[in-house]
């Protein structure tokens, strides 16, 4: 089975209740004097819990996808004037454009690119292989669920998971993630995927890292959040809390963008219906990550979109964690922030707080990561 370095170029997705006031009945007026000078309830008295923060960083700032291009790193974090506490990168399985297909490796030198940096990599990991065609993205026969849970890929499994247990320090490890879509070759109905199979090939994988001693990969489990269309119901798609630590959501407001137009829809509209469902149903002791996560937008839009995020997240989303912003332009949507200024200033005004981590997280070495505190 040959072996290749990480796909640089692998392109991701096309991308709770409110908190009661407490209401005081009429006092005294030394009571209500007394009232004034205490600590303020409900919404008001609620500090940001500590997140970690970062981004996905395409070619678009220098020619190469961040980490392999670490000044692509230095851009991003002098245009939001912070360092970043999460840095995502990604592979497929393979790359079947040519035969024999040659198998991506572990990124050790990527990965030690983040850890030096001094924040921890978010791995993006996906069971196909990168194609040239659009068209045939979803159609892999020999990438299905079925191919994963007969053993098929054990032997490269099990060796990427001996190489980054040897690389030995903590990191998230998003395997095949959106698999309520039907746009990956692993997902719910695709690709001849069937019902209860992706829960038994994550849970396949899983072990394979669990038997080699590669513990210090933190699995996060990342459905996609939007409410325009139908999506696979998330509940059968768990593999369980003795298989995953940590929940996830990706989300994007497309708005008008000719490539996959939607209407306009807020932070709020977007990610409220999946998050109910984790924190309530699905899992409800694990913390969030947004791991792909962007607006869309002209003029200051974008702006208003990012302040209401970072608003909605102290008050409304106290179960995330961490969040990645998908700073790429991908089939021509334009998601980065450097590409406006009022974006990258609302974005920077969001993160300079001290609830945001910034680098500095390369000590961690707990297993699994545990929200910052």
């Amino acid at each position: 089975m040959q072996m290749a370095m990480p796909n640089r170029k692998i392109v991701p997705t096309l991308l709770a209740a409110a908190l009661a006031i407490a209401l005081l009945g009429a006092l005294a007026p030394a009571t209500a004097t007394a009232a004034k000078q205490r600590k303020p309830t409900g919404q008001a008295a609620k500090k940001q819990r500590p997140l970690y923060w970062g981004a996905w960083i395409g070619d678009q700032l220098t020619g190469e996808e961040a980490p392999w291009d670490m000044s692509a790193v230095n851009q991003f974090e002098g245009v939001v004037g912070k360092g970043l506490s999460l840095l995502a990168l990604g592979s497929p399985f393979a790359d079947c454009n040519s035969a024999p297909c040659k198998f991506f490796e572990f990124p050790t030198e990527a990965m030690d690119n983040v850890h030096g940096y001094g924040a921890i990599p978010f791995f993006n990991w996906a069971s196909q292989a990168s194609s040239s065609d659009p068209s045939g993205a979803t159609d892999m026969p020999d990438f299905q669920l079925s191919d994963v849970i007969a053993g098929s890929y054990d032997s490269y499994i099990r060796e990427f998971a001996e190489a980054a247990r040897n690389w030995g320090h903590s990191f998230f490890l998003r395997y095949d993630w959106e698999m309520n879509g039907n746009w990956f070759p692993w997902g719910a109905g695709i690709n001849g995927n069937q019902p209860g199979e992706f829960v038994a090939a994550w849970r396949h994988v899983h072990d394979i890292f669990s038997a080699v001693g590669a513990t210090n990969a933190t699995w996060v489990w990342c459905p996609y959040a939007e409410v325009d269309r139908h999506f696979a119901d998330l509940a059968p798609l768990y593999p369980g809390d003795e298989y995953v630590d940590w929940t996830c959501m990706d989300g994007f407001n497309w708005g008008s963008n000719p490539t996959n137009p939607h209407s306009w829809k807020s932070f709020q509209q977007i990610f409220a219906p999946t998050y109910r469902k984790l924190v309530k149903r699905i899992a409800p002791r694990k913390p969030i990550v947004l791991a792909e996560m962007a607006s869309t937008g002209r003029g200051h839009a974008k702006a208003k979109w990012i302040h209401n995020m970072f608003k909605q997240l102290r008050t409304n989303f106290r179960r995330i964690r961490g969040l990645i912003w998908f700073d790429q332009v991908d089939r021509g949507v334009d998601w980065p922030l450097e590409t406006s200024p009022a974006a990258a200033r609302a974005f920077a005004k969001g993160i300079r707080k001290r609830s945001f981590k910034s680098n500095g997280q390369a000590a961690v070495v707990a297993s699994p990561i545990r929200p910052p505190r």
